[in-house]
Protein backbone atom coordinates (compact mmCIF):
# COMPACT_ATOMS: atom_id res chain seq x y z
CA UNK A 1 0.00 0.00 0.00
CA UNK A 2 2.79 2.44 0.93
CA UNK A 3 4.65 1.62 -2.28
CA UNK A 4 1.49 2.40 -4.31
CA UNK A 5 1.13 5.79 -2.62
CA UNK A 6 4.81 6.62 -3.23
CA UNK A 7 4.56 5.62 -6.90
CA UNK A 8 1.38 7.68 -7.34
CA UNK A 9 3.06 10.70 -5.72
CA UNK A 10 6.12 10.36 -7.99
CA UNK A 11 3.95 10.04 -11.10
CA UNK A 12 1.91 13.10 -10.12
CA UNK A 13 5.05 15.14 -9.39
CA UNK A 14 6.66 14.22 -12.72
CA UNK A 15 3.46 15.10 -14.61
CA UNK A 16 3.27 18.49 -12.87
CA UNK A 17 6.95 19.15 -13.57
CA UNK A 18 6.51 18.34 -17.27
CA UNK A 19 3.47 20.64 -17.49
CA UNK A 20 5.45 23.46 -15.89
CA UNK A 21 8.54 23.05 -18.09
CA UNK A 22 6.76 23.06 -21.46
CA UNK A 23 6.52 26.68 -22.50
CA UNK A 24 3.66 28.15 -24.49
CA UNK A 25 4.65 29.80 -27.77
CA UNK A 26 1.09 30.49 -28.95
CA UNK A 27 0.91 33.88 -30.63
CA UNK A 28 2.60 35.98 -33.28
CA UNK A 29 6.42 35.95 -33.55
CA UNK A 30 8.78 38.12 -35.60
CA UNK A 31 11.48 35.87 -37.05
CA UNK A 32 14.78 37.16 -38.45
CA UNK A 33 16.70 34.50 -40.42
CA UNK A 34 20.25 34.70 -41.75
CA UNK A 35 21.14 32.05 -44.33
CA UNK A 36 22.44 33.08 -47.75
CA UNK A 37 20.55 36.36 -47.26
CA UNK A 38 18.75 37.96 -44.35
CA UNK A 39 14.98 37.73 -44.26
CA UNK A 40 12.16 38.65 -41.93
CA UNK A 41 8.88 36.85 -41.49
CA UNK A 42 5.96 36.76 -39.09
CA UNK A 43 4.96 33.36 -37.74
CA UNK A 44 1.65 32.78 -36.00
CA UNK A 45 1.85 29.72 -33.77
CA UNK A 46 -0.92 27.73 -32.11
CA UNK A 47 0.27 25.27 -29.49
CA UNK A 48 -1.78 22.37 -28.16
CA UNK A 49 0.18 20.38 -25.60
CA UNK A 50 3.50 19.77 -27.41
CA UNK A 51 2.09 20.05 -30.96
CA UNK A 52 2.68 23.27 -32.90
CA UNK A 53 0.68 24.45 -35.94
CA UNK A 54 0.19 27.76 -37.68
CA UNK A 55 1.83 29.66 -40.50
CA UNK A 56 4.79 31.85 -41.40
CA UNK A 57 4.47 34.75 -43.81
CA UNK A 58 7.41 36.44 -45.50
CA UNK A 59 8.98 37.23 -48.87
CA UNK A 60 7.97 33.82 -50.26
CA UNK A 61 4.32 34.10 -49.24
CA UNK A 62 2.40 32.36 -46.47
CA UNK A 63 3.30 28.77 -45.53
CA UNK A 64 1.63 26.38 -43.07
CA UNK A 65 3.94 25.04 -40.38
CA UNK A 66 4.08 21.95 -38.21
CA UNK A 67 6.27 21.54 -35.17
CA UNK A 68 6.78 20.63 -31.53
CA UNK A 69 7.50 22.29 -28.20
CA UNK A 70 9.40 20.16 -25.70
CA UNK A 71 10.58 21.99 -22.61
CA UNK A 72 12.45 25.06 -23.87
CA UNK A 73 13.06 23.52 -27.33
CA UNK A 74 10.84 24.70 -30.21
CA UNK A 75 11.07 23.09 -33.65
CA UNK A 76 9.00 23.80 -36.73
CA UNK A 77 9.18 23.45 -40.49
CA UNK A 78 7.31 24.40 -43.61
CA UNK A 79 7.31 23.37 -47.24
CA UNK A 80 7.91 25.92 -50.01
CA UNK A 81 9.62 26.02 -53.38
CA UNK A 82 12.46 27.84 -55.07
CA UNK A 83 12.26 28.20 -58.86
CA UNK A 84 9.85 25.27 -58.95
CA UNK A 85 11.95 22.96 -56.76
CA UNK A 86 10.31 21.84 -53.48
CA UNK A 87 12.11 22.79 -50.27
CA UNK A 88 11.62 22.23 -46.56
CA UNK A 89 12.74 25.03 -44.28
CA UNK A 90 13.27 23.90 -40.67
CA UNK A 91 13.99 25.75 -37.43
CA UNK A 92 15.38 24.43 -34.12
CA UNK A 93 14.96 27.08 -31.46
CA UNK A 94 15.76 27.36 -27.79
CA UNK A 95 13.57 29.67 -25.75
CA UNK A 96 15.59 32.27 -23.83
CA UNK A 97 12.40 33.55 -22.20
CA UNK A 98 8.65 33.46 -22.82
CA UNK A 99 9.13 35.99 -25.62
CA UNK A 100 12.53 35.25 -27.22
CA UNK A 101 14.13 32.27 -28.97
CA UNK A 102 17.08 31.58 -31.25
CA UNK A 103 18.81 28.70 -32.99
CA UNK A 104 19.80 27.13 -36.30
CA UNK A 105 17.71 27.08 -39.47
CA UNK A 106 18.18 24.65 -42.37
CA UNK A 107 17.19 24.00 -45.97
CA UNK A 108 18.31 20.39 -46.34
CA UNK A 109 17.60 20.07 -50.07
CA UNK A 110 20.10 22.84 -50.82
CA UNK A 111 22.55 22.07 -48.01
CA UNK A 112 22.05 25.56 -46.55
CA UNK A 113 22.40 26.25 -42.84
CA UNK A 114 21.89 29.49 -40.99
CA UNK A 115 20.61 31.00 -37.78
CA UNK A 116 17.49 32.73 -36.63
CA UNK A 117 16.25 34.89 -33.79
CA UNK A 118 12.60 35.41 -32.91
CA UNK A 119 10.70 37.66 -30.55
CA UNK A 120 7.04 37.54 -29.64
CA UNK A 121 5.28 40.31 -31.53
CA UNK A 122 5.05 43.17 -29.06
CA UNK A 123 6.38 45.86 -31.40
CA UNK A 124 10.06 44.92 -30.71
CA UNK A 125 12.51 44.02 -33.48
CA UNK A 126 13.75 40.43 -33.97
CA UNK A 127 17.24 41.71 -34.84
Amino acid sequence: MELSIVLLALLTASTLLEAQTTASVTGKWKVHTVMVQESDSVCTFTQKDTELTGNCEGDNGKNDIIGKVEGNKVTWSFKTDYNGSPLTVSYEGTLDSDAKMAGPAHVAEMGIDGDFTAVKDTGASAK
